[in-house]
């Protein structure tokens, strides 16, 4: 299934293990070899966002590796 990144945003986020991270917002992307590095999440309110890495708009910022799985939510697994 080919998506634009477009119809990504707004979607929630969760873990493979099923915890909700929050609403994409955004991706950061390398440019020269078009992967996505990081997810840019708006955080759901149980999530204590000083846990995770955040851009100056309070935005998670979440490495990961693969997303497992586009429908409902995005599923992704992330990087350690």
């Amino acid at each position: 299934m080919k998506l634009f990144a477009t119809e990504l945003k707004g979607k929630t986020v969760m873990t493979e293990d099923g915890q909700i991270l929050g609403i994409l917002a955004d991706f950061i992307v390398d440019t020269k070899t078009g992967r996505i590095q990081s997810l840019l999440v708006a955080p759901a309110e149980h999530v204590e966002a000083r846990l995770f890495k955040t851009d100056p708009e309070g935005r998670l910022l979440l490495a990961f590796k693969t997303m497992k799985a586009v429908r409902d939510v995005i599923v992704t697994q992330l990087s350690e």
